[in-house]
């Protein structure tokens, strides 16, 4: 066992591209059942898969839920505007221009030398509108016109925590402000028994839209592990059948809670505002064995 995990290592330092960014070890490692396509991950920690063949493609589940939502805020095929805070390896972004083509992107990356390591191994398409900004979330959120984006995403981990400043209520109201009526925020959050990040975003995201769900893993929702949830908000009825219908047939299963379902799993959780925010809690070491 241990030698056929050495053999593993040594043929990924082998194939993997890498480079020094300024949130760690970068490496790109290639997929083996497909062709061009390649995984992010930083200090070891997976952050995004991109197929450069099929940019349709989500292989991770919480991308999957997150490209559920992007079908979802309008009309199939119809160009939206879109916002992407933390770009990874640009998945979604990739994903959006495939199914929605002749859609605006903006792309928020603080991480620079990320940015360029990315385009230079991932390049976009040409054809794509999309504008990749090297700059903080909240500070790239604020240059975005009132009512201008059709969809926000929040994916945006940092030492694979996200940074506190983007856990506040006065972060989502920005998000709101730069959302059209109609629109959709979607957030990937991450946390692990007791959920109490997790259940302060409930309530923090509640102060400011009135509609909200959240999709995980029934495990993850229970409190038995760390992993990932995926918040979806508006101020407009939310398209709980599809999403469902969804999540149950993914190949990682997951359940979508809300209304009183999801009051009583917030329970008595407050709002985090600027002064009390705090970054969403480490994952354990054995997340990312």
């Amino acid at each position: 066992m241990a030698k056929g995990r050495r053999r593993q290592e040594r043929a990924r330092a082998a194939e993997a591209i890498s480079a020094q960014v300024a949130g760690g070890l970068a490496e790109l490692v290639p997929d083996r059942d497909r062709p061009r396509a390649r995984t992010l991950l930083i200090d070891g920690a997976p952050q995004s898969h991109v197929d450069l063949d099929d940019p349709a493609h989500l292989d991770f589940s919480y991308q999957r839920r997150l490209g559920h939502i992007a079908d979802l805020v309008a009309p199939p095929g119809r160009p939206v505007q879109a916002v992407h805070l933390g770009g990874g390896a640009f998945t979604l972004a990739r994903y959006v221009a495939a199914t929605r083509p002749r859609s605006t992107q903006q792309i928020v990356e603080i991480d620079a030398p990320l940015v360029q390591f990315i385009r230079s191994e991932l390049p976009l398409e040409g054809t794509w509108r999309i504008r990749v900004r090297a700059t903080d979330a909240r500070e790239g959120l604020g240059k975005v016109p009132d009512g201008w984006a059709d969809l926000i995403i929040a994916d945006v981990f940092s030492g694979a925590r996200t940074p506190a400043h983007l856990n506040s209520a006065e972060f989502v109201a920005e998000v709101r402000r730069a959302l059209r009526p109609g629109g959709f925020y979607a957030a990937n959050l991450a946390d692990g028994p007791p959920l109490t990040h997790l259940k302060a975003q409930l309530a923090t995201v509640r102060t400011v839209f009135p509609e909200l769900c959240l999709t995980a893993d029934p495990a993850v929702l229970r409190g038995r592990r760390f992993g990932n949830a995926v918040l979806l908000a508006s101020d407009r009825e939310l398209p709980l059948a599809e999403l469902t219908r969804r999540a149950a047939t993914d190949p990682h299963q997951g359940r979508v809670e809300h209304g009183r379902a999801l009051e009583d799993f917030t329970g008595g959780a407050a709002p985090v505002t600027d002064a009390s925010a705090r970054p969403s809690p480490a994952p354990p070491p054995s997340v990312f064995e």
